[in-house]
């Protein structure tokens, strides 16, 4: 049995088949445990998948792009030039960026289109708002089927974000490979390993839309709704949370230790605290209005652009 401090503090002098083995368990164990760069972003894409075989899809996506960037991290530090990231946090900036992207998928998802600037209804004289209670945007025709290629960005984008996992494949396995045709496949492999578990989370994280037993219409209507608020509050808050590091980088060394040793499980500090206020806080909240919205509209006119949709009730 392998002992877990072994693979959390790997020794010299290893093969490579034991780097990359080593590597693909810790990217399972990354991908299991409550990680800020993987399940809230995750969650967005697969509930609104509102199917286990889109989910399934939403965390592979997602992973394929995390997954590249790993490789070439491990190529960087193979070749010494990662040594930028203990100079420097880059999480903050990471988390803005980051923050940015879900904002910007989101805004599409409940709108239909891509974000543009409020203030061009000074420009051209239009009504930005139609005149009902609900303040539905006139141009808005239907909720935006969830964009799975930004996943790949995403993933692309959190893959920058730096923690235990990244310490050690960067540092202390990818500098034993006997050659860079090697360090690519170190990260490769993590990766890999990651997206297996994400896979995994997608399909369970797609099956709570169904949880209700609602109508296909409804469960469309439902995900959708839950993706694109998740990923639009959900982004803002990470870009908040990231600008606050960037001014307060210290805040970020500030957690309550658990006693476990596996990471993002030994602690409670910043990073766990975005994972339950997206998934656990702003996702619930997403889901419970998505479920008292389908009291008062046509789920199907929302899911379908072809269809006529009339307001909401009352």
């Amino acid at each position: 049995m392998v002992d877990l401090s072994w693979l959390l503090n790997p020794p010299a002098g290893l093969t490579v088949g034991t780097i990359l083995l080593i590597a693909f368990v810790l990217g399972l164990l990354h991908g299991a445990t409550p990680d800020e760069h993987t399940w809230p972003i995750t969650f967005s894409y697969a509930i609104g998948s509102y199917s286990t075989r889109q989910g399934m899809k939403a965390g592979f996506v997602f992973s394929a792009g995390f997954t590249a960037q790993r490789a070439l991290l491990t190529t960087l530090g193979f070749l010494g030039l990662a040594a930028i990231y203990q100079a420097y946090n880059l999480n903050g900036p990471v988390y803005i960026v980051v923050g940015g992207a879900m904002v910007f998928a989101g805004w599409y998802v409940l709108r239909g289109r891509y974000p543009h600037l409020p203030f061009d209804s000074l420009l051209h004289g239009k009504s930005h708002h139609s005149a009902a209670a609900t303040r539905r945007p006139t141009d808005e025709a239907h909720l935006a089927g969830v964009p799975l290629s930004m996943a790949a960005v995403h993933g692309l984008i959190a893959g920058f974000g730096f923690g235990a996992y990244a310490t050690i494949i960067t540092f202390v396995l990818a500098p034993q490979v006997p050659s860079l045709i090697y360090a690519p496949l170190v990260g490769l492999a993590f990766g890999l390993g990651t997206m297996v578990m994400q896979i995994i989370f997608g399909a369970v994280f797609a099956s709570f839309a169904r949880a209700k037993k609602l109508s296909e219409d409804d469960v469309c209507y439902l995900g959708r709704k839950t993706a694109g608020r998740t990923l639009y509050y959900g982004g803002a808050l990470f870009a908040l949370v990231g600008a606050f590091l960037v001014v307060f980088p210290s805040i970020a060394n500030y957690a309550i230790s658990t006693g476990n040793p596996i990471p993002n499980l030994d602690s409670i500090g910043i990073a766990t605290g975005l994972v339950l206020a997206v998934v656990g806080g702003i996702g619930l909240w997403s889901m419970v209005q998505g479920v008292r919205e389908l009291r008062q509209i046509d789920s199907g006119a929302y899911c379908h652009p072809e269809r006529t949709r009339p307001g909401p009730a009352g």
